[in-house]
C-alpha cells in the first residue's frame, strides 16, 4: 500500500487562491463555481461519505481538486469530471505535485456531467461532488441513472435543494426533485456547510445530501420514464387535485381519477402527499387502460 500523503498535500486558502491566480482562473456564477478552500471541511466530506479504501469515487467539478485531493486520500481510485477546459487541463500536474505517490489512481474526464455516458477504469462505487447549484438536480439524477453501481452518493448542494432532495411525503418542500431522487435511494440531509469554507463565499448556505442506493428498485411494471411522466405532471400545477393536475397526463380528467381510483389514490390528493410508490402505481393503471389495478409483477431493472 503506497505511504499516507504528506500532512499539507490539501489545497489551504494560499493555495487555492495561488494556483488560480497561475491559471488566471476567475471562479464565474455562470458555472457556479465556488472553490473549497478548507481542507477540514473535504475530509469531513470524505468522512461523511464513508469513502472506503476499495472505493472507485466519482467527483463532478473538481474545480482546482481540493476535494480531489482528499478523495485520493481515502479511496482506491479517483475519476473527476470537469467541464472548464482550464482546470481540466491544470488538475492532473496539481495531482501529480501534491500527491506523487497517488497520481496512478487518478483519471480526469473533460466533459459536461450531463453528457457523460461512460467512465475509465472499474466502475464507480460512490459519487462525491460539490455540484454546481444551478445545475446539482440534473447532473445528480443523470449520474445515478446512468451508473447504476454508484452505491453510496454524497453532494454538497444549495441548504434548499439539500432540502428538497431528502423531503418526504407531506413537506412543504416535497416535490420532483424529492420523488426521483427516492425512485433510486434512500436519501437524508447529511450535514450543513458555511459559507466562509469557500472561494468566493456564496450568497447561500451549503448542505450535504447523502444517499444510498436501493438494493431493491421500486416495485413497478412501469418504466422510469412512465413514472417521472406522472410525477412531472402531478407538480407542474402542484396547487390542484391530481384528477385535475394529471388530466393533461391521462388525456382527460375522468381518465385521469380512473387511474388514481385503479391505483388506491384518492383523485382529491395533492401530489407532495404521495410516495414514489404511489407514483408507480398510477403509472401502471393509465398502462393498464385504467380499468382495474394490474398485477405486480417482477420489477425491472433500473
Amino acid at each position: 500500500m503506497s505511504s499516507s500523503p504528506a500532512p499539507d498535500a490539501l489545497l489551504g486558502p494560499a493555495d487555492v487562491r495561488e494556483l488560480a491566480a497561475a491559471l488566471g482562473v476567475r471562479p464565474t456564477k455562470q458555472r457556479g463555481q465556488n472553490f473549497v478552500i478548507d481542507a477540514n471541511t473535504v475530509r469531513r466530506i470524505v468522512r461523511t461519505a464513508e469513502v472506503r479504501p476499495d472505493d472507485v469515487v466519482v467527483e463532478v467539478g473538481p474545480g482546482l481538486g481540493s476535494l480531489t485531493l482528499a478523495l485520493l486520500e481515502a479511496a482506491e481510485h479517483v475519476t473527476a469530471v470537469e467541464i472548464d477546459d482550464v482546470l481540466a487541463a491544470a488538475l492532473p500536474a496539481t495531482v501529480a505535485a501534491r500527491m506523487p505517490e497517488r497520481a496512478g489512481r487518478f483519471a480526469l474526464v473533460h466533459s459536461d456531467a450531463m453528457q457523460v455516458s461512460e467512465l475509465p477504469g472499474p466502475p464507480p462505487t460512490a459519487l462525491v461532488a460539490n455540484l454546481p447549484y444551478n445545475v446539482a438536480v440534473p447532473v445528480l439524477l443523470h449520474m445515478l441513472d446512468t451508473f447504476p453501481t454508484i452505491e453510496r452518493t454524497l453532494v454538497m448542494v444549495q441548504s434548499e435543494v439539500a432540502d428538497r432532495l431528502a423531503a418526504g411525503p407531506g413537506s412543504k418542500v416535497y416535490g420532483v426533485p424529492s420523488v426521483k431522487a427516492n425512485w433510486y435511494a434512500e436519501v437524508k440531509r447529511a450535514g450543513a456547510i458555511g459559507r466562509n469554507v469557500f472561494w468566493p463565499a456564496p450568497n447561500v448556505d451549503s448542505g450535504l445530501v447523502a444517499l444510498t442506493r436501493r438494493t431493491e428498485p421500486v416495485a413497478t411494471t412501469a418504466s422510469k420514464a412512465e413514472v417521472f411522466a406522472v410525477v412531472d405532471a402531478a407538480f407542474a400545477q402542484r396547487r390542484k387535485t391530481l384528477r385535475a393536475a394529471l388530466a393533461g397526463w391521462a388525456g382527460s380528467a375522468p381518465a385521469a381519477e380512473a387511474a388514481l381510483v385503479a391505483a388506491g389514490v384518492s383523485p382529491q390528493a395533492r401530489g407532495e402527499a404521495l410516495t414514489v410508490e404511489e407514483f408507480a402505481r398510477i403509472a401502471e393503471n393509465k398502462r393498464a387502460g385504467a380499468t382495474e389495478p394490474v398485477e405486480h409483477e417482477e420489477p425491472r431493472s433500473q
